[in-house]
């Protein structure tokens, strides 16, 4: 099952528990079917465990990464590191039948470990990048956990908040400029998000405009915050700072002015700089309704 030569590059403790996981995993949870009768499910991703939480098929996840923040709940369970820093002895140490993952993860050479351990490693291949995408990887992720009626409820609910939100935010006549401030817990820097969002920005632009506001950083993806121009020469009417990097500088607006060009714009001189849930914000998930109208009771304060 497991080559002698493959247990000698391993580490003593890894190998270890490469045979506990193999003894519990062999000929069990193909990638296309699942059987949760005793699985041990690791997800390493924020917006999956969201919506195994929304299913209600969280009772075989036994380890979850950082990121996974929502819903409260899911901090109850083991955390296995930063999903871009992941441990496999972490990982290992849950006996996991099974790793659930949306390719965002690292670094290489532990998914490589991993990989090299067979244990099954599932990704959905629908992606949240959009409403009509996040609704099929709900009911992917419904119908891989036998949760298809849930799923259905959920996509229907979705849709009911959208076609809501346009007709509660028009009250808003104001249209701020919008500054989004995001800490890298991979790369240990603050980055501001581009108008033009991709990867784990994809969804804060288009949030903010149905929010009614307009991203105030003319550039696609996220940069890095390496000198105060960036900011400054924005000038942004809102500063919104997701909650990890708010926290880590003091948890105070004062502690966010020291950041690069932000204590010149507007947003501070105005007093509109506001901690926001990277759940709430980053990606689309089955909250997106009721965080579209959370985002532009945010942005719109006085």
């Amino acid at each position: 099952m497991f080559s002698r030569v493959a247990q000698r590059r391993l580490p003593v403790g890894l190998a270890l528990a490469a045979v506990s996981v193999l003894a519990i995993s062999c000929g069990r949870f193909a990638n296309q079917t699942n059987d949760t009768a005793g699985d041990r499910i690791v997800v390493i991703s924020s917006i999956y465990n969201e919506i195994i939480w929304a299913l209600g098929a969280q009772d075989t996840v036994v380890g979850v990464d950082l990121s996974s923040t929502y819903p409260p709940e899911v901090k109850n369970t083991t955390t296995v590191g930063y999903h871009r820093a992941l441990s496999a002895e972490g990982i290992l140490s849950l006996h996991p039948t099974a790793i659930i993952h949306d390719n965002n993860i690292g670094p290489p050479q532990v998914v490589e470990q991993l990989q090299g351990l067979n244990i099954p490693m599932k990704t959905f291949e629908a992606k949240n990048d959009s409403l009509d995408g996040t609704k099929a990887l709900i009911r992917e992720m419904g119908g891989y956990f036998k949760k298809e009626a849930r799923a259905d409820d959920l996509c229907k609910k979705l849709d009911e908040q959208m076609a809501a939100a346009p007709e509660q935010t028009k009250q808003y006549t104001e249209h701020p400029r919008v500054a989004v401030i995001h800490f890298g817990r991979a790369s240990n820097v603050y980055l501001v998000v581009g108008k033009r969002g991709r990867g784990d920005a994809a969804g804060a632009g288009q949030m903010v405009e149905w929010a009614g506001g307009e991203m105030a950083i003319d550039a696609e993806g996220m940069q890095r915050m390496a000198s105060p121009e960036l900011v400054a020469q924005a000038n942004p009417d809102v500063i919104l700072v997701t909650d990890y990097g708010f926290d880590r500088l003091g948890g105070s607006i004062e502690d966010i002015k020291s950041l690069p060009g932000v204590a010149t714009s507007n947003a501070a001189k105005n007093g509109r700089i506001f901690r926001i849930e990277e759940n709430q914000l980053m990606y689309f998930g089955p909250r997106t309704g009721e965080n579209v109208l959370r985002l532009a009771r945010i942005i719109h304060q006085k």
